[in-house]
Formats: C-alpha cells, structure tokens, sequence
C-alpha cells in the first residue's frame, strides 16, 4: 500500500494536474497573423503575437527579431532584391516604414491616413516597384477634410462605417519612393481603389465603377500604368473580383470572383471560384470550376505552370492547386487543419492550426514555429465529430466538445452554440473556438454545427436559407440537438440553453420564438426587427441579397416580418441575456432593444449588457473577458444544479 502511494505521488509530482480554462484566456493566447516569403524562398517573415516582425530560416535553422518593442506592425511585404520589408506601423513619425533585413535599420517612409469607409474583401494595400526603389500604397488624400457632424448631413446609401459615420474620403493608389518622401497620387476620383499588385509598370487593381457604388456592390479589375497613370479596365461582370496577382512574367492575372448580379458587402451566399485573365486584355478563364468550394487567396507558383488557392471544406480550410490551364483542383494536403496565410515558393509556407494546437508556421509538413507550447498544463477537451441526417435527410455536420474532466455516470448541460454570417463555417481552430472550450472548462457540453447556409459544402448548401432564414437552418440545428441527446446519453436534455452573436444572435432569439426546450440563452450583436434591420445596418443588402429582392417589392415585408424574432416575441419563456455593442452598425444595438424591452414587459427575466466603443466584434480585452463571464454566469444561474 505504502508502495503504491508513493508511486502515485510521484506521478502527480512529474505529471502536475492540468488546470482548466478560464475567460482571462480567451485573450490570453494571440496568433501569428501574417507570413511572406523572401524573393530566394529561403526566409520567411511572420508578425509575431506581440506585432513584431520575425525572420525564419525555412530550413529551419533559427529565427530572429526584426522588430520589437511596443509597437505593432502589419502587411509584411519584402523588397524584390530581398534586401529590404515595407510595412504598416504604429510607430510615431509615418504609418508606413522599410526595415533593412540585414542590419534591421528602420526607415520612416510616409504617414498615410484611410477613410473609414468600409471596403470588403479588400486584398493587398501595399507593393514594391519591381526595381525595389519606390512603394506603391491605397490611402485617402490627406488634404480632404471629413465632413461637419454638427449637424451631419446625409446624401448617400453607404452613409455608415462599422462604427462611425463614413467620412466621404476615398481610397487612391499612391506612390512614394522608399528612402523617405512626399506620396504622389496615381489614381483620383470619386471611387475607390484598392487590392493592389504591382508587374513591370503596370498596378493592378480593384475598384466599384457602377454608377452608383453605394447602391450595387461589384468590384472590377483594373490596370494602371505607373508612369503615365492611364487606366485600363480588364473586367466588367455582374459578379464581384477579388485579389488579382499578376503571373511571375506578367501575362497572366489570377484572381477569384463571383457570378451573380444580385449580392451583398457582408456575407455573400454564392462560393468565389478562381479565374484568369490576360493583363492584355481578353475573356477571363475560371480555373476551378468543378470544384465546388468557396475559394480565396490565388498564388501563382514560380514557373507560372500552377495556381494555388484557399478553400473551404466541411470544416477545414486548406490549400488546393490547380494547373493555369485549367482543370481538376487537388488539395495540397488532406490534413484537419485550418491555414489562415500562405506564401508560394521552393516550398509552401503557411500558418495552420487544428483542434488542439494554436496556428503554427510550416514549411513544407515541418513545423518551424511552436506557439502551442503556451498551451502546456492547459486541458483541452477533444471534439467529436458528428454526421446525421436532418428532416429533409440531408447530410449536416457539426461537433460536440465534452465537458472538460466528465465523470463517468452524471448528467451535464447542453449549450447549442450557432456561428454567424449566415454562410460562416464552425470547423478545426482552436482559436476560432477558444471561447467553446472555456464553456467546456465550465462543465458544459458544446453542440457546434454547420447548418445549411454554411460555406464549405457546395453552393447548393450555401445557398440553403435563402430567402428562408429561420426554416431549413433551424431544423438543421433542431436535429442536431435530437442526435446528439441520442448519442449522448450523458446529456441532460432538461437542461440546455443556446447562444450565438450576428447571425448565430439572430438564430437564438428565432429559436427561443419557437420552442421552450431551451431554458437559458445568450443573444449576441443580434438581430430581431429584419425590417428595421435593412435600414439600420451598414450591409442593407444582405436583406435584397438573401430575401429575393427589396423589402417593398412583392410580399417580401410580410415575408421579412414573419421570419423577425419580434414578431413572436409573446411565445418566448426562456430568460435572455442580450450583449450588444453600442456602436454597432453591423447591426444596430436597436435589435437587441427591441427583444429586450419586449421580453421586460412580458416578465420574462432578461437583461442587456451594452459596451461603449464596440462595433460588431468587441475590440477591447476587458469588454471581451466581461461578456463571457456574463455569458457564464446567466447560464450557471439556469443550467447548474445547486451544489449538495
């Protein structure tokens, strides 16, 4: 006996008990964000969690600090002759520097200012000349004033940002040389430009050249002579053209586009497939056509004889290839992962994380980087795929996270945890479901699933709630909940609560109108009203995008007004807790208002926590940390059994 105690004290004293989780670590374990490869393939560069600057030996020899201190740093890019990294800073004196890679000298080159309006899917705003001597950067013209807010008058449809007013500025292409001076603008006029690459003399470029840009958004592409500035345009569909890169020989632009007249600034329903098109001019070729995958990020590989890109697949995002010419896409590797960047050379470099460990920098299949160690004596429960049949049988996907240290025999709550978008993907990142762990490491069980409207399933998948937000994507879920009881014998089915935030907000207030099933629920930047919505939000085009046109045309006011959680406000009895930014224009904190007021006079408990200076994601690390342990709380308060 004696013997056998000693043994398990000396296990505990080399294998010390992990700890769990707590809301001060979802802001506790920050990513690498970028990573580009040099001009010779053999150093990557990467932003570092801090925001600095660090230099990998892509063999895997070591790395080194390029920059530090208490600043951050932003959109690497190196210097054709691979001598030199252009990037972003908040550094005082410029917003754009050069850092000397050999010596790490910095160079303040200009101060660059931007609207605040919002441009989606914007690509690169940063390029060298191809003599490595000047840089070429989208920013707005400094000498433009922003407009009088006392009083503020309004004239146009795109009238917000996400969290001001838009400033009326417009973003142009500038070039300044790179020792230092003065920006001279290449592009001019009352529409933006952005999404730059550079080759030879030519820049090119996106831009919204509708009549009205505010009223239809399609980006085009365009081509603009560097030393001249005339400008050339390329394409002219009803689609959308995203991140154009100019083949190594400068014949060839790749880029990813959609097809569809009718879309939307903010969560487009159709899958980007990848395209060509010759910088002469010509009909533009799709790449990819048979792959049936939202795709994003086009490379083109050193002998031009290859396009890679990223694709969504049923959880994963990863990179696939496919020959110039056309053809069948193969994915590069068949790895559970999710990769966030990547850079083409000798060897792909990438940023990819899974389930269990944070977003690491690969070369190749090794891992240069080990960020995950942060992780260590940290206990992670492992999600478990689940497959099922919902009413239509069609086949959904999703995960369940056990509770963190179950015990064999008891019963634990159910938390249904619903993304946004309506086209997001809940899938393998462990930063991206950071916040479901914590739930895990609270006791509770997370449902997570990709009902129909998800990306990563095919466009007929994608386009499943269109025009039926509140239908197909609730019985997904509602089955989901069904298998899992049934799977799950552990699980407590009088004890479950949902909780989402933007279209995942949307859908937990739509399911507490629908069923009683739940008895607590956490609604986040979430909508009610989708009348009100369509005018309040700065992406009033999702609603004509996804509701078979304007609020006014046919019976779409009956149809958005049926499919408002508001309208069937009196059926709700779940307690509700709504957090909502106070600047959001995303969507507006009104929403949360109107279900909030609503429940009060009904006596159903509830409550509305509002947080100043946030938009639709909260930014602060404080406001982040308080509305998961407001979250934990209101759902401890419904869920938990009182302590024997």
């Amino acid at each position: 006996m004696a013997t056998r105690l000693y043994l398990l004290f000396l296990l505990a004293a080399v294998c010390p008990a992990e700890r769990l989780l707590t809301p001060a670590d979802l802001v506790a374990f920050p990513e690498i964000s970028e990573c580009a490869l040099s001009p010779d393939g053999r150093t990557v560069a990467v932003v570092t969690p801090e925001g600095h600057i660090r230099l990998h030996d892509v063999a895997g020899g070591g790395a080194r600090a390029l920059t530090g201190g208490e600043y951050r740093d932003s959109s690497l890019r190196w210097s054709p002759d691979g001598q030199k990294i252009a990037f972003f800073s908040n550094r005082k004196g410029a917003a754009l520097w050069v850092a000397e890679v050999a010596s790490g000298q910095l160079t303040p080159v200009a101060e660059i200012v931007h609207s605040n309006f919002w441009l989606p899917s914007r690509g690169s705003g940063l390029e060298w000349s191809p003599d490595s001597r000047r840089l070429a950067v989208v920013g707005a013209d400094p000498a433009i004033p922003p407009p009088s807010s006392d009083p503020r008058l309004i004239t146009r449809l795109q009238f917000k940002s996400r969290t001001d007013f838009t400033d009326n500025r417009r973003e142009h292409i500038w070039i300044v040389d790179a020792a230092g001076g003065k920006p001279q603008a290449l592009t001019s006029g009352n529409f933006h430009e952005h999404s730059i690459h550079w080759n030879g003399n030519r820049i090119a470029f996106l831009s919204n050249r509708q009549p009205d840009p505010d009223a239809v958004h399609n980006y085009d592409l365009f081509l603009a002579e560097v030393d001249s500035g005339a400008i050339r345009r390329l394409t002219d569909t009803p689609g959308c053209e995203y991140g154009p890169v100019f083949s190594p020989a400068g014949s060839w632009i790749a880029y990813t586009a959609t097809t569809r007249a009718t879309t939307t600034i903010d969560s487009v329903a159709e899958d980007a497939h990848v395209w060509k098109v010759p910088a002469e001019g010509g009909p533009a070729i799709e790449l990819n056509h048979s792959l049936d995958r939202r795709s994003s990020q086009p490379r083109w590989a050193p002998d031009s004889s290859t396009v890679y890109f990223l694709a969504g697949d049923r959880g994963r995002q990863v990179i696939y290839k496919v020959l110039a010419e056309g053809g069948k896409a193969l994915p590069v590797f068949e790895r559970d992962l999710t990769v966030s960047a990547y850079a083409v050379g000798s060897k792909l470099v990438y940023l990819a994380g899974d389930n269990r460990r944070l977003a690491e920098l690969h070369a190749g299949e090794t891992p240069l980087t080990d960020q995950s160690r942060a992780l260590a004596g940290i206990h992670l429960s492992e999600p478990v795929r689940l497959e099922y049949p919902s009413f239509d049988r069609t086949p959904i996907e999703g995960w369940l996270l056990p509770p963190a240290r179950r015990v064999k025999g008891r019963q634990y709550p159910l938390l249904l945890s619903i993304h946004g978008g309506p086209h997001g993907m809940y899938g393998c990142s462990l930063a991206r479901n950071l916040r479901l762990q914590i739930l895990s490491a609270r006791g509770y069980a997370v449902l997570y699933l990709n009902p129909r409207g998800s990306s990563g399933y095919g466009q007929k998948f994608s386009d499943g709630c269109l025009n039926d937000w509140g239908g197909g994507d609730y019985k997904d879920l509602m089955a989901g909940v069904d298998y899992a009881l049934s799977r799950f014998p552990w699980l407590d089915s009088g004890r479950m609560g949902v909780l989402g935030g933007s279209y995942g907000g949307y859908m937990t207030n739509w399911i507490i109108t629908q069923t009683p099933r739940f008895r607590a629920a956490v609604a986040s930047a979430s909508l009610s009203n989708l009348i009100s919505f369509y005018a309040t939000s700065l992406y009033h085009d999702l609603v004509h995008a996804e509701f078979n046109g304007f609020p006014w045309e046919g019976d779409n006011f009956a149809r958005l007004w049926e499919r408002s959680p508001l309208k069937h406000v009196a059926k709700v009895q779940t307690p509700t807790l709504f957090l909502h930014g106070q600047l959001d224009h995303d969507v507006h904190i009104s929403d949360a208002e109107q279900m909030y007021v609503a429940l009060r006079r009904r006596g159903v408990k509830t409550a509305l926590a509002s947080y100043p200076r946030e938009g639709h994601g909260f930014t602060e690390k404080a406001h982040n940390i308080d509305a998961l342990e407001r979250t934990l709380a209101w759902l401890d308060q419904y869920l938990k059994e009182p302590e024997r």
